[in-house]
């Protein structure tokens, strides 16, 4: 058990680099995933309030009808953040990581904002536009939060820093999750009850907003744009180290390579990174950003975030009482599991042990779900009837499925997309992914009502089916980054078989960094390297 919590660092680090100012930085800036996970979770529970739907007259609509529009509800929210998410790489390469943030979060609180002013009698123009808005606030702090905490991270807890993002999403969707279940038991029907989940979206906005003003810019950054001194003084103080530790020139001589690097490679300035796409390794990481995305959104995950009273529904839970308790513990299935992979498995396991994992057992869980559904013929169950024992199970498998999945392709790719690129193209890069995840995830959004009513437990049998692929892809493309520093990700990417490009990298690293420290020392280390060379090559 120590060997498996133990961290694997690239080189010794002093205990004084894993201290507070850089969780107090990530914690902040993932109010951003805060608003996120709320938005993700309320949003589905709150259309199917009673309250909602009698003050915007949903029982007066057929089917296909209630599902378009409610699908548009839910969707406008994904366009928008698909538009923030690419806009973001401007302000990130102009402003910063720090002032992109709160522009950002001013947007989304603009939107929040709007929504409160729908009623019948305005009808669903402000909800419609504030989502939009809104939207195309999270899609922006979508691209920035991976980037400023990867950016800042130790590479040995960088899986940890960067997962504070994935549970402020979790921690806002437990409260998105049970918000609903709560105006609902506790209020009767009213304009206020639905009001309620819609004016909590404010909150994490709006301390967000505030807590950028605290935060301090990223150091490579302002490295990459010439203000030494700024990124020195910022370096150091989230490091907790003085200048001349041979850890921070260490990391200042990694960082001076890289940048140095890309100038004669790539070049400096806002369209440079777009000319290094015509490189066939910058277009491989771009496609494998997407394309995670993609597996992720292939999962499931957000037809039952948006639709999760559906869901429930198409399993036999009945109600809307009973269908929100259900989501209400679902969210906290995912917030423990959160926790539980960001102190105890992305920095140990590793991200691909991870997505293998997760993969597998959740794609069993839902043929499970599926064929229940088939058999138990749940469509045509009279209404209010109790489950019977397949019911209960394929509820079991459920959660079990969220055990699987939250811990794997939940946050990982966020993770992997905050990590894989270089300096220049890092901004890009994360522009891509995160707009590559609001893509599919209104193509998710956008479709889940329809898909239920034409495909029933099919749906179940085709998330299932994507998992399964997934695993083939993540085995023969994905390498472990777990530890690699930033500047390394370009050799990492290299190396083939992806599946021992980690521990090549890591023997480089401890063999440099020997070499670097004796130098740093007046010793001499190339007799002994050439000792390690001869006994690898017998």
């Amino acid at each position: 058990m120590v060997g498996l919590l133990k961290l694997k660092e690239d080189r010794p680090t002093p205990k004084a680099v894993y201290n507070w100012r850089v969780y107090t930085c990530a914690a902040i800036a993932s109010f951003a995933s805060c608003t996120i996970g709320y938005d993700s979770a309320f949003i589905g529970g709150t259309l199917a309030l009673p309250s909602f739907v009698d003050e915007f007259n949903f029982a007066s609509m057929d089917k296909d009808t209630k599902a378009l529009l409610q699908a548009n509800i839910v969707s406008l929210y994904q366009a928008g953040a698909f538009f923030g998410s690419l806009f973001a790489y401007v302000t990130c390469h102009f402003l910063g990581r720090r002032k992109s943030l709160f522009v950002f979060s001013a947007v989304f609180v603009l939107g929040a904002g709007l929504m409160l002013g729908a009623s019948a009698a305005r009808g669903l123009g402000l909800i419609l536009g504030g989502r939009v808005l809104a939207g195309f606030g999270v899609g922006g702090m979508s691209n920035i939060v991976p980037i400023y905490c990867s950016e800042l991270a130790p590479p040995a807890v960088r899986g940890r820093i960067v997962g504070i993002y994935e549970l402020g999403w979790q921690l806002g969707g437990l409260v998105g999750f049970w918000i609903n279940y709560g105006v609902n038991t506790t209020m009767q029907p009213s304009h206020r009850q639905w009001l309620i989940p819609f004016a909590v979206q404010l909150i994490p906005g709006g301390l967000l907003a505030v807590g950028a003003l605290w935060l301090r810019e990223s150091p490579r950054w302002l490295f990459s744009k010439g203000r030494h001194d700024q990124a020195m003084d910022n370096l150091c103080w989230i490091r907790n180290l003085p200048r001349d530790d041979v850890y921070i020139v260490e990391e200042v001589n990694y960082i001076d390579e890289d940048l140095e690097r890309y100038k004669r490679e790539v070049g400096v300035g806002f369209w440079k990174p777009f000319a290094a796409l015509k490189q066939r390794k910058v277009q491989w990481r771009f496609f494998l950003g997407g394309m995670l995305f993609f597996w992720q959104n292939g999962s499931g995950i957000n037809a039952i975030n948006y639709y999760s009273p559906t869901v429930f529904n198409s399993i036999g839970i009945t109600g809307t009482n009973a269908a929100l308790l259900t989501t209400g513990i679902f969210g906290v299935v995912k917030t423990i599991t959160t926790i539980v992979w960001l102190l105890c498995l992305i920095d140990y396991l590793g991200r691909r042990k991870l997505l293998l994992g997760g993969a597998v057992g959740g794609s069993l869980c839902m043929w499970f779900i599926g064929a229940y559904i088939k058999i138990a013929d749940t469509a045509n169950r009279p209404v209010g009837s109790a489950l019977d024992g397949g019911g209960i199970a394929a509820i079991f498998f459920f959660y079990l499925w969220t055990v699987f999945y939250t811990p794997s392709w939940n946050g990982t790719p966020w993770v992997l997309n905050s990590e894989m690129f270089d300096q220049n193209t890092r901004a890009l890069g994360q522009a891509s992914a995160a707009a590559n995840n609001w893509f599919w995830n209104f193509i998710v959004s956008r479709f889940t009502p329809q898909m239920f009513l034409k495909m029933g437990y099919g749906v179940y049998f085709f998330f299932a089916s994507l998992m399964i692929l997934s695993v083939v892809f993540t085995y023969f493309l994905v390498p472990e980054t777990k530890a690699i520093p930033l500047e390394h990700m370009d050799r990492l990417f290299a190396i083939r078989p992806v599946r021992k490009a980690n521990d090549d990298i890591m023997e480089e690293l401890r063999l440099a960094d020997e070499e670097f420290r004796h130098a740093v020392e007046g010793v001499d280390l190339s007799e002994r390297k050439e000792k390690v060379e001869m006994k690898e090559t017998v």
